[in-house]
């Protein structure tokens, strides 16, 4: 073989090993992209699906009147309750009705309000509870404790706040909630270290009454009846977490009740996790005020030392239960907390919360912003 045509053999050789190069390149770069875009979708989607279950907005305190015709399937339901603002899409309530093999929606003009989440529409349909009119309407707004709770009862219905604490405090009437609920009550909340046993329990919300005066047991139920609805959501992310209702609603009201904006409750979380995963005490001040019975503008070296199984300044771990009632962006951040190597937070008086992993830096910011005012 002459050595022009070997040099031109290994000329091509190299062009081809070249060539194959680029080739998997571009292979391999496809497969990433179409991973990656894969990864996005699936949890695109997750996420979506979570979002579409959930009510389009709590806070509301309006209904619309509707009308179901005769013969609706949950397609044309579902279409209807969108169009009215009702639920965020029909297709995903379609799917969660034959996901839970509902049937039997019966016709009529209905009251539907956006708060409303799927379950309680659902079975609304399943009753045929045609429209009511709203009697009257309870906010529970998020962070609230048992006692705050009935203040809110006493001004708005004809009940004494005695008359609440007196039921949600009476084991027989616990005790039944705890048959009636099981899947997020259980006998942690009769721990005798628990100061209510349904504190933490009663969900943030808006709820529609459609008579002039129902019982306290009533409207106790019909709280319960929303954390459970509330709860049952959770039910898989609590399993992987290896979570007990009990201690997932704990967290969430601690996250709760240091937060003071949306934006921190992932890394306030994340403090308490980093505190709880080196034996540290978890050290945070509402538990100190719960366990005082009352509210201070700040919270002096004397209070740290109050005999109590809530002072977590005293006691490491978690407290015996929930100190108020969480909303779900506090539950959310009880699940999945920041990624974090913060071991400190403090919140300054304009509401900015701070983020340390040294004593030394918490300190710093504390004779900064706290012990100079």
């Amino acid at each position: 073989m002459s050595e022009k045509k070997k040099n031109y053999m290994e000329e091509k050789l190299k062009e081809k090993h070249h060539e194959a190069k680029i080739v998997r390149r571009i292979v391999f770069t496809v497969f990433v992209i179409l991973m990656l875009a894969l990864t996005g979708v699936i949890g695109g989607g997750y996420f979506y699906i979570k979002n579409a279950l959930k009510p389009v907005n709590e806070n509301v305190e309006t209904t619309e009147k509707i009308e179901i015709p005769i013969g609706s399937s949950p397609r044309t339901i579902g279409v209807i309750l969108e169009d009215n603002g009702v639920i965020r899409d029909a297709k995903i309530f379609r799917y969660y009705v034959k996901f839970k093999n509902e049937s039997g929606f019966q016709a009529g003009e209905y009251a539907f309000s956006p708060a409303m989440t799927l379950d309680e529409i659902i079975e609304q349909l399943k009753q045929g509870r045609v429209h009511q009119d709203v009697v009257f309407q309870l906010t529970i707004p998020e962070g609230r404790q048992l006692e705050q709770i009935a203040l809110i009862l006493s001004n708005r219905t004809n009940h004494e706040a005695e008359d609440f604490l007196e039921v949600v405090n009476d084991p027989d009437f616990v005790a039944k909630m705890i048959d009636k609920y099981p899947s997020f009550l259980s006998e942690d909340v009769l721990n005798e270290n628990v100061k209510y046993p349904l504190e933490g329990y009663l969900f943030p919300a808006t709820y529609p009454f459609y008579v002039e005066d129902p019982t306290v047991e009533e409207i106790i139920e019909t709280m319960l009846q929303k954390t459970k609805e509330v709860m049952d959501e959770y039910a898989n992310d609590m399993r992987a977490k290896d979570f007990t209702p009990h201690q997932l609603l704990t967290m969430a009201s601690l996250i709760e009740a240091e937060a003071t904006n949306q934006t921190d409750r992932e890394l306030i979380a994340s403090v308490f996790y980093n505190r709880l995963a080196i034996d540290m005490p978890l050290q945070t001040d509402p538990t100190v005020l719960y366990a005082l019975g009352e509210h201070k503008e700040r919270t002096l070296y004397e209070h740290l030392e109050v005999d109590s199984p809530y002072n977590t300044y005293l006691n490491k771990g978690m407290p015996p239960g929930p100190i108020a009632n969480a909303g779900t962006s506090s539950i959310d951040a009880a699940l999945v907390p920041a990624e974090s190597e913060f071991y400190y937070f403090l919140a300054t008086p304009d509401g900015e919360v701070l983020f340390n992993e040294t004593l030394d830096e918490h300190n710093e910011d504390k004779d900064r912003y706290i012990t100079n005012q």
